[in-house]
């Protein structure tokens, strides 16, 4: 009989977080699931022994020669998902015992739901939030909620979010694979915004599930500010902008996404990273007649109404630079 759960770990070069990750597993109080890991392309020996370290639990492991990507390994592990629910965990996530627990229970409470965010503490440290769910503004950009906040202060009551960091989220199968799961284009970074995107635009939402709780180190594998990691962001959200924002809502958004992309610049140049935002547009713009070829697909799949889509964005003039926790504390803002 398949598991009710199919768990989807991403490694790349995780030797130091993902034992930790498993272990966390390896105590979950809910135990209808299996373990798939891919491992893409790892040169630290990340898998090794895997199988043997963790008895427990009812894991697979696939490998990848070269690295895929996040989108596309993610994918990959989808079509080979047994489950009826598909939970996404980075290997740098660190799993409470009932994290998985109060995610099921959530998903079997709230049968209008279809996708699930976890609440997510910063592994170094855990009195401040990670997460909390992903917000997106009208501008295109989005971010976790409540992000270096207090713990003990925020992020403590379910409600519905736009989008759910995959970090740690569960997604229903069915919907994942409708929407058509990851941008492989996108690599890594903003895919998971962009999933989400796309299950709005079909009709799906998304809870905030206060109680299902992982500890996350971010961005483990490449680092937080690295050009990499910066560069994905911005070319990704240019990206799914294009894609996704429906039409009644696209000219009223178009400036908003330009002053943002603006600001952002001046902000990447004061801190040194201003070529690398460049080479994000400009590559985005080399994309476009793709990206144009995806929304017409996209659109011609939604099935919301735009009112209805609007109400779940946020929407206030300042919100993507007050609400950033690296221009918060750019500008000395708390």
């Amino acid at each position: 009989m398949p598991p009710c759960v199919s768990i989807i770990i991403i490694c790349w070069n995780s030797r130091e977080y993902l034992p930790r990750c498993l272990s966390g597993l390896s105590k979950q109080t809910y135990r209808d699931f299996e373990v798939i890991v891919i491992d893409n392309g790892s040169t630290d020996e990340s898998a090794a022994g895997l199988l043997e370290s963790h008895p427990s639990i009812n894991l697979r492991l696939e490998r990848f020669e070269t690295n895929q990507g996040f989108a596309v390994a993610n994918n990959f592990g989808a079509h080979l998902a047994r489950g009826k629910w598909l939970a996404l965990l980075n290997s740098d996530a660190f799993p409470e015992p009932d994290w998985l627990a109060q995610l099921i229970k959530a998903a079997e409470n709230n049968p209008e739901f279809s996708f699930f965010a976890s609440r997510q503490l910063q592994s170094k440290n855990p009195e401040l939030l990670d997460g909390a769910g992903d917000a997106y503004h009208l501008s295109g950009f989005a971010w976790r909620r409540y992000f270096g906040y207090p713990a003990d202060k925020y992020g403590l009551s379910s409600k519905e979010v736009f989008s759910a960091c995959a970090a740690a989220a569960l997604y229903s199968r069915e919907a994942f694979l409708q929407a058509g799961g990851f941008d492989e284009d996108f690599f890594s970074y903003y895919e998971d915004v962009d999933l989400s995107f796309r299950l709005r635009l079909q009709g799906f939402r998304c809870l905030y599930v206060p109680d299902a709780v992982v500890q996350h180190v971010g961005s483990a594998s490449v680092g937080a500010r690295s050009d990499f990691s910066l560069y994905h962001w911005q070319r990704n959200l240019s990206w799914s902008f294009v894609q996704n924002m429906p039409s009644a809502l696209l000219w009223r958004a178009l400036p908003s996404h330009i002053l943002a992309n603006m600001v952002f610049q001046i902000l990447f140049t004061l801190r040194g990273h201003g070529i690398v935002f460049w080479k994000a547009k400009v590559d985005a713009l080399r994309g476009l007649s793709s990206a144009l070829r995806k929304r017409r697909k996209i659109q011609n799949e939604s099935s919301i109404d735009s009112a209805a889509l609007l109400s779940a964005m946020e929407c206030g003039f300042l919100q993507p630079y007050l609400q950033n926790y690296n221009i918060r504390k750019f500008l000395r803002l708390k």
